[in-house]
């Protein structure tokens, strides 16, 4: 493994987050909602002591309400089922009818950061992040929300295209440790970094934020020869931007798949403002067709990936709770590679050629993006 730059120099007092080595027991990859949610079901009915649910969404649809059954069928088993939403992004479409059904079959339910006068700034801060721990032993985590737009058993193929992870053993365990902390309200907690194998790093406080963001960095900054990255919403900070064209102005092959259609247009208008920057220094843009695209990863030289929650925009990386999961395991990187290829092939490249052709609303809708990419 070649040597890396310590993020501990980035980030004066900040414990550096060790480089991923790989595991014996490889993550598995979902890149269809029916499979994950197939396969979510099933774990939920083996559960034997505790089950832990934390999403962004949980909307009280086919979808979510079909998971909810099972949830609720295990907790009257006698095993312990806890459910956090957001507030916000679960606000409109976890109805307080489903809440209630829950509770009531013995569910523990929260909502985090609900709107307080008190503590009006607390919205800006939400929890994106996608968890399900079932006994400690088994998890997953990444882009999917529990939701019908995500299923092509009820959309069909307008479904959004997504990046789930299941990982068991040491890592689901750490899993099962961060929710519990985070229930408790323990956003000091911090995963052990002892061990060594792949990498879950969390996004619950002022130093894993910093640390997500200077192991995000570190990663692009290793790029020799090639860098995939995907992403919906793409509006980095300075400093990831730049670690971006660096890394193509070095020689790297960096490729950079976004959604051509957006669920928040203000997002992808920011993103386009980019554009001329990031061609001119030799990366290569990519739009997604056929749907919207949901997934978050990236994969490093073919050795290194990631996958999770976290996008790459400033809100993932300084300001929202994320968690993502670095792994040099690699069937992983080989099937992170595989899909994002799949994917290029229902992709239009943007280039240097076509992209001053843009209409005139292109041009004033990236103004508009420009202006308020901070908020972003």
């Amino acid at each position: 493994m070649r040597a890396v730059t310590s993020c501990c120099a980035d980030h004066p007092g900040t414990e550096c987050i060790p480089w991923p080595t790989g595991e014996i027991q490889e993550p598995a990859l979902y890149f269809e909602g029916d499979d994950l949610y197939d396969s979510m079901r099933a774990v939920i009915r083996q559960a034997r002591r505790s089950i832990d649910v934390e999403t962004y969404i949980l909307a009280a649809d086919e979808v979510g309400r079909s998971l909810a059954a099972e949830l609720a069928d295990r907790s009257r088993a006698g095993v312990q089922v806890r459910v956090s939403v957001d507030a916000i992004g679960s606000g409109g479409v976890f109805s307080r009818e489903l809440e209630s059904c829950l509770e009531g079959d013995g569910i523990e339910v929260r909502r985090f950061a609900r709107w307080s006068w008190r503590h009006p700034s607390q919205v800006y801060r939400r929890d994106h992040r996608k968890l399900l721990v079932i006994d400690d032993r088994i998890a997953y985590l990444g882009g999917f929300n529990i939701h019908r737009e995500s299923s092509r058993r009820v959309v069909g193929r307008s479904r959004w295209r997504d990046t789930h992870v299941r990982v068991e053993g040491r890592l689901a365990a750490e899993a099962g440790a961060l929710f519990d902390a985070f229930w408790s309200g323990d956003l000091d907690w911090s995963p052990d970094r002892g061990a060594r194998g792949d990498v879950l790093v969390p996004n619950h406080s002022r130093t894993c934020r910093r640390r997500l963001h200077c192991l995000y960095n570190r990663v692009l900054r290793s790029a020799r020869l090639r860098l995939d990255l995907t992403t919906p919403y793409f509006v980095p900070d300075r400093r990831t931007r730049d670690e971006l064209l660096r890394a193509a102005r070095r020689g790297v092959d960096v490729r950079l798949l976004l959604p051509a259609k957006s669920d928040v247009p203000l997002a992808r208008w920011a993103a386009r403002a980019a554009y001329r920057r990031l061609l001119d220094a030799g990366v290569r843009i990519y739009e997604y067709q056929p749907r919207m695209l949901h997934a978050k990863t990236a994969v490093v030289d073919r050795i290194v990936a990631t996958a999770g929650t976290a996008n790459l925009d400033s809100r993932s990386l300084l300001v929202n709770h994320e968690l993502n999961l670095f792994s040099a395991t690699r069937v992983f990187c080989e099937n992170l590679i595989e899909q994002f290829e799949k994917d290029l092939e229902s992709s239009t490249e943007v280039t240097s050629s076509t992209w001053p052709g843009r209409p005139r609303a292109s041009l004033l809708s990236e103004t508009v993006g420009r202006i308020f990419r901070r908020w972003l």
